[in-house]
């Protein structure tokens, strides 16, 4: 032990030591100084993407994780370069390993690039009903790698955002109060405008449908079996589209039947123009055979 410490040299240690001490203290200072510049800035930040228009949680991803890790990597490059640390070779390992763990996680980060685009280009909020991906629902959370909707079944669904992105999506309450269309088809003996009366009487005092916009019988098709109408009515509530659609249906339906107004079956009716004689003799002989 005695000539271990003999062949140490004490004095060019401590020079050592003081002379490591200032890029040491600098090193801290960089560090610190990064830290409370991020601490006197981030509400001006937070400022600033709020008067823009950014979403909270959107502002939250920048504000706490993107722009204070940044500042982070900065303050942790600088401060290792002022006490001697290789930097570049330190950051070509990053490198190397961020792009291993991209190609791990690539799914996630699409995800969450999907989720930027959502709370960049707003096209659904918290609280919108919206139809996705073979879902219909309320809008409950929005997050960064998925959105989630609680649907008329109360279950809770979780869509990926990419998925979202991907898909054609429809916003019920965008624009507030919406139209709905319920078809309704009757017989081709019967008279339109009655049957339009008879409608309109009906669901005009339901308790979804509005007064304003008023609802109206228009007919869309000269179908095979019936003549097709559609009933449009305004709610001022997307979310009760199902219910109201019901209601509108089962109302329209029985004004129809209360008016002797029929709503027909799909069938298939054939007309005979001209049957040649022969065809008559074949048929009785062979009526006549059995």
């Amino acid at each position: 032990m005695q000539s271990i410490l003999t062949q140490i040299n004490t004095g060019e240690l401590l020079t050592r030591l003081v002379s490591f001490l200032p890029d040491l203290v600098t090193a801290i200072l960089i560090l610190f100084g990064f830290w409370l510049f991020f601490r006197m800035t981030r509400r001006s930040v937070r400022a600033v993407l709020r008067r823009a228009g950014f979403h909270e949680v959107l502002m939250k991803m920048l504000v706490d994780n993107i722009y204070r890790f940044t500042l982070i990597l900065v303050a942790l490059v600088m401060a290792a370069d002022q006490i001697g640390i290789n930097v570049a070779a330190a950051l070509a390992g990053m490198g190397v390993a961020g792009i291993a763990v991209g190609f791990a996680a690539q799914d996630s980060l699409a995800n969450t690039l999907a989720g930027f685009l959502i709370f960049w280009d707003k096209p659904f909020a918290v609280g919108d009903w919206v139809r996705v991906s073979g879902e219909y629902g309320q809008v409950s959370e929005i997050t960064m790698r998925s959105t989630r909707i609680a649907t008329r079944n109360n279950t809770y669904v979780v869509i990926p955002n990419r998925k979202i992105i991907d898909e054609v999506l429809v916003n019920n309450t965008k624009h507030g109060a919406m139209r709905l269309d319920v078809p309704v088809g009757i017989a081709y003996k019967e008279e339109i405008p009655a049957a339009r009366r008879v409608i309109l009487a009906a669901v005009a005092p339901l308790a979804d449908v509005v007064a304003d916009p008023a609802p109206e019988v228009a007919v869309v098709q000269l179908g095979a079996s019936s003549v097709d109408l559609e009933v449009r009515v305004w709610l001022a509530d997307p979310g009760r589209e199902q219910p109201a659609y019901s209601a509108v249906m089962e109302a329209s339906k029985r004004a129809l039947d209360a008016a002797g107004i029929e709503i027909p079956y799909h069938h298939l009716q054939l007309f005979i123009e001209r049957v040649d004689g022969q065809i008559w003799e074949q048929a009785g002989a062979l009526r006549e055979a059995r």
